[in-house]
């Protein structure tokens, strides 16, 4: 007989981190360790001791990225384009341009 375990470390909820899948008792999303493993080639345990994970938490995240990439990335990328338009307009900063 064959068992399926499960590991529960992932959750998505709407009105948690805009939807976006996260950590369980963390406010560490899926895309934040991908981030950090992808772009800025972080191994496993540095992610673990820079978020302050554990390491099956890592390696839980990095499980779902790989089996959800196309959507996390796509989301990734529009939190990117978000964030170069409102530096662009420099909406929330706190101080007037220098030059302008």
């Amino acid at each position: 007989m064959e068992t399926t375990l499960s590991i529960n470390l992932i959750a998505v909820n709407p009105q948690v981190r805009s939807g976006r899948p996260y950590l369980i008792g963390t406010t560490i999303t899926v895309a934040d360790v991908a981030i950090a493993k992808v772009f800025h080639r972080l191994e496993p345990e540095e992610i673990a001791e820079n978020y302050r994970l554990t390491l099956p938490q890592v390696y839980a995240a990095l499980a779902y990225y790989y089996e959800h990439k196309a959507e996390i990335d796509a989301s990734i990328q529009e939190r990117r384009k978000l964030a170069a338009e409102m530096k662009k307009k420099r909406l929330g900063s706190r101080h007037k341009p220098l030059f302008g």
